[in-house]
Order: structure tokens, then sequence, then C-alpha cells
């Protein structure tokens, strides 16, 4: 048996960051991503966010690539909203990138609470920008690295409590 703790906090939005996930829509979508989640073998620890993207807290285990299992969760929870919970109603489509941060065990607990405060943060616009934020490409800034090819992203670390210096990871 493998063991393994890779924890992530991802993060993908609506299509064009629109105003798609009301409070009706949002308890059946995160249902079904935490059932699709427990499918292909992610563990969900939290899952929450705002009208127009989604926060979770999971572990995905090694045999499964961050990238795949994030697509089969955006792919399988949209094919659902559009064909089982309004077929009539208006499409609904994830952007076509996300962000991941790997998490530490010390961090999870942190991450985990920030998750689950997704409206208060918004409510009262105190969220973490670097957690929050988004690209017009929405595939994150360029950054060519020391080879001058397009790498993913470096940039500043990130930091669930805004006002402490150390990184928490």
């Amino acid at each position: 048996m493998t063991f393994w703790r890779n924890y992530y906090h991802m993060v993908w939005a609506t299509k064009n960051r629109e105003h798609l996930i009301t409070a009706e829509l949002e308890k059946d979508l995160y249902a079904y991503i935490v059932s699709k989640s427990d499918e292909i073998g992610i563990i969900i620890y939290a899952i929450n966010g705002w009208y127009e993207h989604t926060h979770l807290v999971g572990a995905i285990p090694p045999k499964l690539a961050v990238a795949e299992g994030v697509k089969k969760l955006k792919g399988a929870s949209s094919f659902f909203v559009n064909h089982v919970i309004k077929p009539e109603g208006e499409r609904f489509a994830w952007q076509r990138g996300y962000g991941s941060l790997s998490v530490g065990e010390k961090q999870r607990p942190i991450a985990i609470a920030y998750v689950e405060n997704q409206k208060k943060h918004h409510a009262e616009e105190n969220t973490n920008a670097w957690l929050e934020r988004y690209d017009e490409i929405d595939e994150g800034p360029t950054d060519f690295g020391i080879s001058g090819k397009r790498k993913g992203v470096k940039d500043n670390q990130a930091d669930y409590q805004v006002h402490v210096d150390p990184f928490p990871f």
C-alpha cells in the first residue's frame, strides 16, 4: 500500500466570472462535486465559494494528477448542472484554468477555515488577494524561469493569515 499525504487548496471560477453559483444551485453543485470526488478518489475536506468561483481543500492520491482530478470535477459538475439541475436554464460553464496550491499537514486546518469562511471574507471584503486572484487569460502570469521558456507561476508566497509575516507552509 502506498503512503501519501498530498493536500491541495484548489480554486476555479465560472466562465467570464459570471455570477452563476446561486444559493439555490450551490447546495446541489457542491454535493455533486463531493460525490464525484469520492468516486475518483479525491478526499474533500472543505468546499465553498462565492457567486463566481469555488474553493476546495482536498487530498489527491498520487495515481491521479492534480490537473486530471480538477478536469474531471469541473467537467462532470458542469455537465450535471446543465443536464440534471437546470437543463432548460442558463448554460453553466467553468473557466479554462484553475489554481492549485499544495498545503502541508499543519496548514490544512488554516486552509479549511479560509474555505469555510469564504462568504464572510467576501462580504467583509477581507479576502486574501493572493488566493482570490485571477488573470485575464486565466492561466496565471507569464514566468520564464532560467530556461527562457514559459513555466508555471512563480510568485510571492501565499499566506492565509494576512497579517502574519512567516510563510505558513
